[in-house]
């Protein structure tokens, strides 16, 4: 990883946005100061794995601030439940407890409270993890947007796993779980500030059990995952490419997008390529092992449409192109700026 000094003088949306401006921010400032050289040294990844004697655990956090707090297929509480766990499923980790802590705004009614506390405690459920403590807050009215909510999650490294993007190579595959999108831009029309009606609903679960049964045929030849949420697929790709120095190939026509998802792009003028997802996740996987990995995933209720979607070539490197079904193509660049912002 090649860290250049942070130059920004202020902290602004688009440093939370999942792309260019995120990665400059953990590169530049955070990662210097904070990092262990002991652990998971020249890698960003979802979740810190330490070894102990009975082999590695997973560690990870994130924080919540969506808005509005509810959406149709989801909410804030059972969101923070599927972010933590999905970073530890991408790490290559069985999720086995949580710990979560809640910024609350003086004023917020008891019952949205209770509301997204019985959110988290049915994902848990679903997703077979407790929330084990945790810690709350309140802060003056007008200050958190109702609620923001972090949490942290522990997680058993599953064996024979061995991730990383220097382990990424040429004729590698590239796995999607499934449609893209849809968290994005569901949670974007329900803040009603769009004149554009769609059946449509977030995307947000646990990706543990296609994750599991991915492992379950082919741990060994499983060379990288990630969870494409804020800046989206190009995002995820783009960093696998650079960290790789490599260049990931994607065939545009075999990319899942559900065509309300599509229409919205079209008309807000976003590439599909760059809007969170918060129940999906990319896998590079061994060619002589990608259909049996397709395979293992579709099998799993919610996989049905997982895809080969591309594959990884020599060069140009650290370059994510496109494809079109006409032959031709384009280079797709990480997030720049925040397109949609507190979507997450």
């Amino acid at each position: 990883m090649v860290t250049e000094p942070f130059r920004d003088t202020r902290i602004e949306l688009s440093h939370g946005s999942g792309g260019l401006a995120s990665r400059r921010l953990l590169e530049g400032l955070i990662v210097p100061h904070l990092a262990s050289s002991q652990f998971n040294a020249g890698a960003l990844t979802d979740a810190a794995v330490l070894p102990i004697e009975s082999g590695h655990l997973a560690f990870t956090a994130d924080s919540f601030v969506v808005k509005p707090l509810r959406f149709a297929g989801g909410s804030i509480g059972s969101l923070a439940v599927h972010g933590t766990v999905n970073d530890l499923a991408v790490s290559g980790a069985r999720p086995l407890a949580l710990l979560s802590t809640f910024i609350l705004e003086a004023g917020l009614p008891a019952v949205v409270l209770e509301a997204e506390l019985a959110a988290m405690a049915a994902a848990c459920s679903a997703a077979g993890v407790n929330i084990v403590g945790g810690d709350t807050k309140v802060v003056e009215h007008g200050k958190a947007d109702g609620m923001y909510v972090t949490t942290c999650g522990i997680g058993m490294l599953e064996a024979n796993v061995n991730l990383s993007p220097a382990r990424v190579q040429v004729g590698d595959k590239v796995l999607l779980s499934g449609p893209i999108g849809d968290h994005g831009i569901t949670v974007l029309l329900a803040r009603g500030e769009l004149d554009i009606e769609a059946e449509l609903a977030s995307d947000s679960r646990s990706v543990w059990p296609m994750v599991q049964a991915l492992l379950a045929v082919c741990a060994a030849e499983v060379r990288w995952m990630r969870d494409p949420t804020r800046g989206g697929v190009a995002s995820s790709l783009n960093e696998l490419a650079q960290d790789a120095e490599l260049c990931v190939a994607l065939r545009e026509k075999d990319i899942p997008v559900r065509d309300c998802v599509r229409g919205a792009c079209e008309v807000l003028g976003l590439d599909v390529l760059h809007v969170a997802n918060e129940g999906q996740f990319l896998a590079v996987v061994a060619a002589s092992a990608a259909e049996q990995a397709l395979s293992a995933v579709r099998a799993v209720p919610g996989g049905e449409a997982a895809a080969l979607i591309g594959e990884v070539e020599s060069g140009p490197s650290g370059r994510l192109r496109v494809f079109t079904e006409h032959g031709s193509s384009r280079v797709v660049e990480m997030l720049v700026g925040e397109q949609l912002p507190r979507i997450c």
